[in-house]
């Protein structure tokens, strides 16, 4: 908790990009109580409004759908995440004008985007708690703790929880955990009989499934691993001698009501697609898929946002996944099978690479994986000392150095020195982090905690010439 609060200084509260169309429904439901999205585009960063809005201020008619609204193809999760700290900012705003204050009460003001920030970052961090308690229940609370620290900072995760906080990758890593951690408290084990989950219990994993797909819709995949643990409780009940049938249908009865659960708590989605497509299965993406030709080592290894060539600490949360095996074979084959599950479906989406990604953000999504990987992994490397305190040092400091690289990396691609889109030069970005990034980055830092807007402004101007060099006038 201590580590969280030391570092809320770092929390950004804007809405750019994307988060314009996650924090969008949050603000139309509070404050118009429809799905009217207008005042979001037109309030919209610059890079966002482009090829939205035109430059005397009116919406292309192309960004409208057959019912009329705009096309936000963003889910819904974030902003029910945030709407109980958002009506709370309103009351708030809404008291202070009655004296006064004279703030905007029109969700566009410092005090919600400021709320969205902190309520993120809280998401984030509850998230990464929960993906550590269930780490200690395999692993030493070192182990746990420091596996948690290095995916925390040495991955994507600053970016969504601290920078870009109106995205959905942070809500991913609470709603992710959240069910992780439930599905374990009341998993069935070899040695517990096959209906060990009561259907109550299943039910509440339903409600935390559809949570996790309102929130990112690949989230759905984490479904995998009820599916695979299921696929085992069927093969133990049907090996079972006494009570055979009355088992089996005992659990594909509690099946029935987990998926039906989960589809009915899918609903916000489903009922918001409607109204803006028409239909609710439109989601409202258009890019291609292919399934047949998936970009498998592109995504872990291309400069263009590579998820191990970007954030080379899960390269050992990987490792770390096998590495369960040792541990708890069942736990192993349900984790991996989600990963590869995820994995697969990823790098057959036509932008696998995230366009505008640190990293891959995709992945995000994984990292209460990734804190069990990791911990697996440095806890095997800690036998091979014969001092448990000398085996953290050593530990403590890759995790350090892996930290370190991270932030580098981070500052260039904040800072625009390395391409935000598009594969990087692997020469000049090492080149950055040895001599350039320990020159600038402390005054960068300082200049982001005192003159924060400024900085962000620059920012988005330099984006906006990137983009304007790439593309087409219209």
């Amino acid at each position: 908790m201590l580590l969280f609060v030391l570092t809320l200084p770092l929390v950004n509260p804007w809405v750019r990009g994307d988060g314009v169309g996650y924090y969008a429904f949050a603000r139309a439901l509070l404050l118009q109580h429809d799905l009217r999205f207008e005042q979001d585009w037109l309030a919209a960063n610059p890079t966002f409004r482009m090829g939205r809005v035109d430059a005397a201020g009116n919406i292309y008619p192309e960004q409208y759908t057959t019912t009329g609204h705009l096309n936000n193809h963003f889910s819904i999760g974030p902003a029910l995440l945030w709407m109980p700290f958002l009506a709370v900012a309103h009351m708030a705003v809404i008291v202070a004008d009655s004296v006064g204050a004279r703030i905007p009460a029109d969700g566009l003001s410092r005090p919600y985007i400021i709320t969205i920030a902190l309520s993120t970052a809280l998401y984030a961090f509850l998230g990464l708690w929960l993906a550590f308690r269930v780490a200690c229940k395999y692993f030493e609370e070192r182990w746990a703790f420091l596996s948690t620290v290095g995916i925390w900072f040495a991955s994507s995760v600053p970016v969504y929880m601290y920078f870009n906080s109106s995205w959905s990758h942070a809500h991913s890593v609470f709603a992710v955990a959240l069910f992780l951690w439930y599905w374990e408290r009341t998993r069935s084990r070899p040695e517990s009989p096959p209906l060990a989950r009561t259907t109550t219990q299943w039910i509440v994993l339903g409600l935390l499934s559809g949570l996790m797909m309102n929130v990112y819709y690949p989230n759905g995949l984490l479904m995998l691993i009820p599916a695979v643990e299921a696929l085992g409780d069927y093969h133990r009940a049907w090996e079972g001698a006494a009570r055979r049938v009355p088992v089996l249908v005992g659990l594909l009865a509690r099946h029935v009501v987990y998926v039906v659960v989960a589809l009915l708590a899918f609903l916000p989605t489903l009922i918001t697609k409607w109204v803006i497509f028409g239909n609710p299965f439109e989601l409202g993406y258009t890019e291609g898929w292919y399934w047949t030709s998936p970009a498998l080592l592109q995504v872990l290894f291309s400069s263009n946002h590579g998820l191990l060539s970007w954030t080379p600490i899960l390269f050992l949360a990987l490792l770390g996944l096998f590495l369960l095996w040792r541990y708890d074979r069942r736990l192993a084959v349900c984790f991996l099978t989600a990963f590869f599950g995820f994995y697969y479906f990823i790098s057959s989406y036509a932008t696998w690479h995230g366009l505008s990604s640190y990293g891959n953000r995709f992945f995000v999504s994984l990292t209460p994986l990734f804190v069990l990987g990791l911990a697996a992994t440095l806890e095997t490397f800690g036998r091979w000392f014969a001092s448990t305190r000398r085996a953290f040092a050593g530990a403590a400091a890759v995790v350090v150095l892996f930290i370190a690289w991270n932030v580098g990396l981070l500052f260039q691609w904040g800072t625009h020195m390395i391409p935000v889109r598009g594969p990087i030069a692997w020469r000049e970005m090492v080149y950055n982090q040895v001599r350039v990034v320990p020159v600038r980055i402390f005054r960068a830092v300082a200049g982001y905690l005192t003159g924060r807007q400024a900085m962000m402004d620059e920012i988005e101007q330099r984006d906006k010439q990137q983009l304007e060099s790439q593309e087409p006038p219209r």
